[in-house]
């Protein structure tokens, strides 16, 4: 009897242990990434570049396919209208018209400020970086706003080719990273990008508005609002062309 008595409250507890387990931080971030991007996705979005003494506004398009490709094409104002990055697996290219000219971009560069903001060209693909390159570890679960929300702590693997020393993203249960703070190889936090409106577009949550701010220079940041936008939509593959990026045809 007290043989069986111990299996059943083991047993009970087992299960107890099993429904309260910790996620797993790898699919919280793929479902997050799977949200942001889907199979294919169009954007519309209006970025702001805000610093103390000036501030400009810019319109673009965008055109992502898998997890690698993706085109962002500038259309307004008219000084920046035409200018394009095309973003493959293989590499990542910009035009500007002015010059009629495609130039690659070494590597070294994708962490650079794209077109004078606080994002960088990883950040304008939204680069699966994060998932590939470093492993992920669940440190706390809070409750926001009718939210489970969780904070995920990214360390590089070993070797790999990154520049930041640590990222910690805290996601919400619908999928959404709400917050990600960039640290550099000395572990301080360079800069955080904020989700400062989620809402639903083509039927899902998603962030709507997003502030970068880099902590060294506080009075300056960058807002990206996606205007418009749908997901697992049809998007042709001349699109993702280096043809296309200087002879547009969507």
């Amino acid at each position: 009897m007290k043989s069986l008595l111990a299996t059943a409250v083991f047993c009970a507890g087992f299960t107890v242990c099993a429904a309260t387990a910790a996620p797993d931080p790898d699919a919280l971030l793929k479902k997050a990434f799977d949200n942001y991007r889907a199979n294919s996705s169009t954007g519309t979005v209006s970025m702001t570049i805000h610093r103390p003494d000036w501030e400009r506004n810019m319109t673009l398009k965008s055109w992502t396919r898998g997890q690698d490709d993706a085109l962002v094409r500038f259309l307004a104002p008219a000084k920046d209208a035409g200018n394009a990055t095309l973003k493959l697996a293989q590499g990542t290219w910009v035009f500007n018209p002015k010059l009629n000219q495609v130039i690659k971009l070494p590597a070294s560069m994708m962490a650079q400020s794209w077109m004078g903001s606080d994002f960088s060209y990883n950040d304008l693909a939204k680069s699966n970086e994060i998932l590939n390159d470093y492993t992920h570890r669940l440190t706390a679960t809070d409750t926001v706003g009718g939210h489970t929300v969780w904070s995920i702590e990214c360390i590089p693997k070993p070797g790999a080719a990154v520049v930041w020393g640590k990222v910690v993203l805290r996601l919400r249960d619908d999928n959404v990273v709400v917050e990600e703070t960039y640290y550099d190889q000395d572990g301080k936090p360079a800069r955080r990008m904020i989700a400062d409106k989620v809402g639903d577009i083509s039927g899902r949550a998603y962030p709507l508005v997003m502030t970068m701010h880099p902590l060294d220079t506080p009075d300056s940041w960058t807002r990206i609002e996606t205007t418009a936008a749908s997901f697992n939509v049809a998007v042709p593959d001349y699109l993702f062309t280096l043809s296309s990026l200087q002879n547009p045809r969507e």
